[in-house]
């Protein structure tokens, strides 16, 4: 099966892009923050599909995005150096990410909340953003990642 990863990068740039999320974090929209909301979209994309997509695959995804997102950070405009920086706290973060999830079970309510105030840095409207991630975990239980190599999605849940 031909992944195709601009698709997908894609619908997980559009559920980060999900006003609501922003509204409820009551902080300002920023590159930063779209970045904790990719990663985290991202990470449980992963661990709901790391066994149905061979390693190869999940390692030629993660590249297209993490360059995506090189890519962003070059058309904000900072320099060379600054950009290396700036990956590789981002990149650090998405394991550190990822690390969290695997070693909790993010399927228990108090772990949740614990991952997402450390990840949100806030304490407001956690309640909100666990149900926001339970919905989306469900979301790709019952959809197949050829739902998510399709073209752009209707996302709303």
């Amino acid at each position: 099966m031909k992944y195709n990863n601009l698709n997908i990068y894609n619908n997980l740039i559009k559920l980060t892009r999900n006003k609501k999320l922003y509204l409820n974090l009551e902080k300002n929209d920023t590159f930063s923050e779209r970045i904790v909301f990719l990663f985290l979209h991202l990470a449980l994309f992963f661990k709901h599909f790391k066994k149905t997509i061979p390693s190869k695959n999940l390692q030629e995804l993660f590249d297209f995005i993490i360059r995506q997102v090189e890519l962003s950070i070059r058309e904000i405009g900072y320099g060379d150096v600054a950009i290396n920086k700036k990956m590789k706290v981002f990149v650090n973060l998405f394991y550190y990410i990822v690390e969290e999830m695997e070693k909790s079970d993010f399927n228990d309510k108090k772990n949740q909340l614990f991952i997402l105030k450390k990840f949100l840095n806030t304490e407001k409207n956690l309640d909100f953003f666990a149900d926001y991630f339970n919905k989306y975990r469900i979301f790709l239980t019952k959809n197949t990642l050829n739902t998510f190599t399709k073209d752009i999605l209707n996302l709303n849940f």
